[in-house]
């Protein structure tokens, strides 16, 4: 053999080997990819609660917080969650490959795409959780279901503990404090409070002096 041919021999092993250890690599990064922790800092783990998401269901944000987008799509993750109310914002999308002929430049499929969704999940400890939904069976379907999307979370006994909806943009605080009533807890006595209030101001008002009217004026209006 050539000195040539052991050179050649020697790359492509090289080159073979490298191969073999970015594979180690991807399948490494994809096991620790599959859990993914949703909140920051540090808990016990026996304490969460697992919820997982299919490789159709791409989930953006729990409780207001973005979580990373992965270079890798269309995974089926994992999402552990800290015990209590958890808001999941998410979005279902699927990919079908187009019929015929396609021209230079166009892509090959078709993605269709839910807008967001949202569902609160309670989460208990050691609990896991997974949507479930009825998977459309042609791209026809995929659009009809895109537009009307209906999936539930249920738990590891199959009960249905939480249903998705259009997400409105709020977080589940902001969401709980729109749809407390006005005044709750408290009757009339706010407005009793106001208007106790506006009688005091009056008097103040008739008692102060000119000067002190125009004071008060100026500082109103600055």
């Amino acid at each position: 053999m050539s000195t040539y041919h052991v050179l050649v021999f020697f790359k492509k092993a090289r080159c073979l080997a490298m191969a073999f250890s970015a594979l180690f690599v991807l399948s490494a990064c994809s096991s620790n990819m599959s859990n993914i922790k949703t909140w920051e800092g540090d808990a016990d783990a026996s304490q969460t609660a697992i919820l997982e998401a299919p490789s159709e269901i791409e989930v953006q944000q729990v409780n207001g917080r973005r979580l990373t987008n992965f270079l890798m799509e269309d995974l089926a993750l994992d999402f552990e969650m800290l015990p209590g109310e958890n808001q999941v914002v998410f979005t279902y999308k699927t990919i079908w490959a187009k019929s015929g002929v396609v021209r230079n430049g166009e892509s090959k499929v078709h993605v269709v795409e839910t807008a967001p969704q949202a569902v609160t999940i309670d989460a208990q400890p050691g609990e896991t959780y997974r949507f479930s939904f009825e998977p459309p069976a042609n791209r026809g379907e995929a659009e009809a279901f895109a537009s009307d999307f209906a999936a539930d979370v249920v738990n590891a006994s199959g009960e249905v503990i939480a249903s998705a909806s259009a997400w409105d943009g709020r977080s589940a605080e902001e969401s709980a404090v729109a749809r407390a009533p006005v005044g709750s807890g408290g009757g009339d006595s706010g407005s009793e409070e106001d208007e106790g209030t506006l009688e005091e101001l009056k008097a103040l008002w008739g008692e102060a002096s000119e000067e002190e009217r125009r004071s008060f004026l100026r500082w109103a209006f600055e």
